[in-house]
């Protein structure tokens, strides 16, 4: 299938074909005599692996690692995959945490301000945010 029609069965862009190829996660089986990519359906799915593994959040490298698993299973341990799904995961909680303490510091200055038409002058954010105590946390 041409990469049009592969973009189209998967929901997605040819841009985001050729930027999965431009990594080389994705490789075309050849070229048609008109020059257009083409694709088996094992790309299909090879792509299809590629998208669930971004959407929960696999960089490009954590996929790169994953494909190469995937078609050398027998080569790999389930303990591997597991090893590359846990440093995503304490990834995702260290962000999460760092999120966290984003909006208590934000909620924290909003509950600090009154919001109204005067000058900025006093704003108590802008204080906040000049102190070098770091007293805004």
């Amino acid at each position: 299938m041409k990469i049009g029609e592969l973009a189209k069965s998967l929901g997605v862009s040819t841009d985001t074909l050729r930027y999965y190829e431009q990594h080389k996660l994705l490789t075309p089986s050849g070229r048609s005599e008109a020059g257009y990519r083409m694709y088996t359906q094992q790309q299909r799915r090879q792509m299809q692996f590629i998208l669930r593994a971004k959407a929960v959040g696999f960089s490009l490298k954590d996929i790169q690692e994953l494909l190469q698993i995937q078609i050398e299973k027998h080569q790999h341990s389930c303990e591997e995959v597991k090893e590359i799904t846990l440093q995503k995961l304490h990834l995702v909680r260290a962000r999460i945490e760092e999120l966290q303490r984003f909006e208590q510091s934000l909620s924290k200055l909003a509950q600090r301000c009154c919001g109204g038409p005067e000058s900025a002058d006093f704003c108590s954010i802008l204080t906040a945010l000049e102190d070098v105590d770091g007293t805004c946390n």
